[in-house]
């Protein structure tokens, strides 16, 4: 009988493991995005690296480590610097991917 080899989850890297044994914000040290939503009607994003697509109902960023999605209504990008953003507008849901 053959033994099935079980998937390990994914390693993290050697500067993950030591970004976490130290505690340092990870936002600085490895560029993750920090999401900060207020009710339903903003949303401030930092660290992005770009806008995928911009509609009134979507507006799609990327990010160093994943893209994000937020999905809604009348959105509308109040202001963006080089890495933060502010979005208004009714949110209604948002999705991270790959």
């Amino acid at each position: 009988m053959r033994s099935k080899k079980q998937k390990q989850p994914a390693e993290k890297s050697r500067k993950e493991k030591i970004v976490e044994k130290l505690m340092l914000p990870k936002d600085l040290m490895l560029g993750a995005a920090v999401v900060t939503v207020t009710g339903q009607t903003e949303v401030y994003i930092e660290n992005y690296r770009g806008i995928i697509e911009y509609t009134a109902e979507r507006i799609r960023l990327q990010t160093k480590t994943c893209s994000i999605e937020i999905t809604g209504s009348s959105l509308n990008v109040g202001y963006y610097t080089n890495d933060e953003m502010k979005i208004t507008g009714r949110i209604s849901s948002i999705n991270y991917g790959s």
